[in-house]
């Protein structure tokens, strides 16, 4: 580990100073949740904060509305070094994933080391990333990297709130699809002939993928609904929709599993005589690479952070859900531990991960999170061999997953 020149209790301080008001901001963002492209609160919450602590902002960018691009540039020679920040809500539930405290994590780390990187060269960047957990144009993530924003950053660092602390989280690759058929309204007892039946088409669909399972490798998951299926039982359906999520350890698995979903509804409209439409309603979300040797950086630094040894999962762990963190983690050296807002198990998605993202622990779980996050960064910034070590251990991984290639 390098020791940097800002020293631990100079980090603390500068956090101290700001953590009351970095705490408000995470409570009234939790107190306005809101869905993905349409975090216009959140978003310019935090957007105000990172111009009062003398960054350069865009907003609306990467195709994303609510999406930000700040910026502070020493103007010396260094790393680029980013961090990532969520801030939508779940529908119905709201702020149960605690994304209103990821979002202040990221914020105030970068804030308390800008001056820093003054001194030493380099930039800092804050990317407000929406819509992680879906929805209308969700998982921004993807568009940031498609549209070229971690080309020449050299690596990616965030936090998420969780029941413990531990490191950052394999996870499957995703491919949110919507799947239409077209048919033929007709009267169902009178004249079924002259009809077509899209609930028919999609209903094949559903007992397509279910024989296909049969022949699936154990990292895949398939899992649907129907959105739509019709407005009376003596009207032949002329419309159907359904929603899907496909999921796989690897993008190469899950690219096959995407041809095989998209014949069987092939097939549905062909047997039926509808017509179809199938593809991805969202970001397709990658699977997430762990940088071994970036995540203990992270977690040389919890001590200082006053996280006892015997809280911290070492453990790797391995999601059976998705994020867009992972299309970072493809293409860049990206973490993305947890840390522990509750005192007792609490599952996500939930009203008591929701309780707990507004708590006293969730709250002060901030000072913690921006601290760790900080001094990695500076890490980062203050000792290009360690970057140049992270980076070629990330690029080493990948290849080596492109080589093993699809799990089928």
């Amino acid at each position: 580990m390098t020791t940097s020149t800002i020293t631990t209790n100079q980090l603390q301080e500068a956090i101290q100073k700001r953590l009351s008001a970095y705490q408000e901001l995470a409570l009234d963002i939790h107190n306005h949740p809101e869905v993905s492209n349409y975090e216009f609160y959140s978003s310019s919450a935090l957007v105000h904060q990172l111009e009062k602590e003398g960054f350069d902002v865009k907003t609306d960018v990467a195709g994303h509305r609510t999406g930000f691009d700040a910026r502070f540039v020493s103007g010396k020679p260094g790393p680029v070094i980013a961090f990532l920040a969520e801030f939508d809500a779940l529908p119905g539930i709201g702020h149960a994933c605690g994304h209103n405290l990821f979002g202040t994590y990221s914020v105030l780390a970068a804030s308390i080391i800008r001056e820093r990187i003054a001194e030493i060269g380099g930039e800092i960047r804050v990317y407000g990333t929406p819509g992680e957990e879906g929805g209308e144009n969700g998982s921004a993530k993807g568009s940031f990297v498609r549209e070229g924003f971690f080309e020449d950053v050299d690596a990616a660092l965030c936090v998420h709130p969780a029941y413990r602390y531990g490191k950052t989280t394999e996870s499957l690759a995703n491919d949110p699809v919507d799947i239409k058929f077209y048919g033929v309204a007709s009267h169902a007892a009178a004249a079924p002939e002259k009809g077509i039946n899209a609930l028919e088409a999609l209903i094949q669909v559903f007992n397509g993928i279910n024989a296909l399972r049969l022949q699936l490798p154990k990292d895949v998951n398939i899992h649907g609904i129907i959105t739509d299926g019709g407005v009376a039982a003596n009207v032949i359906p002329e419309y159907a929709a359904g929603r899907f999520y496909l999921r796989a350890s690897n993008r190469p698995t899950l690219d096959e599993v995407y041809k095989k979903v998209e014949n069987i509804v092939k097939g549905a409209a062909l047997s039926t005589g509808a017509t179809y439409e199938f593809g991805l309603f969202q970001n397709a979300v990658d699977d997430v690479i762990v940088t071994p040797s970036f995540d203990e950086l992270f977690f040389q630094h919890t001590a200082e952070a006053g996280v006892p040894e015997e809280e911290i999962e070492r453990k790797l762990r391995t999601s059976l859900g998705s994020s867009d963190v992972g299309n970072v983690s493809q293409v860049i050296p990206t973490i993305q531990p947890t840390v522990s807002i509750s005192d007792d198990y609490i599952a996500g998605h939930s009203e008591e991960f929701k309780a707990a993202a507004k708590s006293e622990k969730g709250l002060a779980s901030i000072a913690i999170a921006a601290e760790c996050l900080a001094a990695t960064a500076l890490d980062l910034f203050e000792n290009p061999e360690l970057l140049a070590q992270i980076k070629e251990e990330h690029q080493q991984i990948v290849a080596k997953k492109k080589d093993e290639g699809s799990t089928f």
